[in-house]
Parts: C-alpha cells; sequence; structure tokens
C-alpha cells in the first residue's frame, strides 16, 4: 500500500494510534546529481534534481504499525 505524501491542506495520521508527528519513511528516489569534485578529489553535490520519488512503506514511530496510515486534513484548512 502507497501513501501519497501530504500536501498543503493534508497531513498523515495513523489509524491505530492518531500519531500525527513521527514517521519512518522508506522511499525510493531517481535523482540526477552535479557532482563537483575539488583538486583533492573530494566530492561535493552542488545540484540535485529528484526525477521520480516513490514511497515505499510509512511506519509509525509510536505504535509501530506499517502502512497503516491515512492523509487527514489539515487544522484550518476547511477541505
Amino acid at each position: 500500500m502507497t501513501v501519497p505524501l501530504p500536501t498543503d491542506k493534508t497531513r498523515w495520521r495513523c489509524t491505530l494510534c492518531g500519531n500525527l508527528t513521527r514517521f519512518d519513511v522508506t522511499r525510493s528516489s531517481k535523482v540526477v546529481e552535479y557532482v563537483h569534485l575539488d583538486l583533492a578529489g573530494e566530492p561535493s553535490v552542488e545540484e540535485r534534481e529528484v526525477v521520480s520519488e516513490t514511497i515505499e512503506s510509512v511506519r509509525c514511530r509510536w505504535c509501530n504499525a506499517v502502512d497503516q496510515v491515512e492523509l487527514v486534513d489539515r487544522p484550518g484548512t476547511g477541505s
């Protein structure tokens, strides 16, 4: 089960314990990075573009429930 990312009008909530603030998120990302190597060979990423990203699972930090997270409205959004 994949869970959509929260938006400016929604947030995550654990359906088992009601947690709204602490989650472990496993995600897969495909990125393009511009890496600059200094003269000593030390790399640093100067630009990063996320091409695609998928949330694989969300685990509640309070009750350890896996994939029991839903999107709910944020307070005051009225949606």
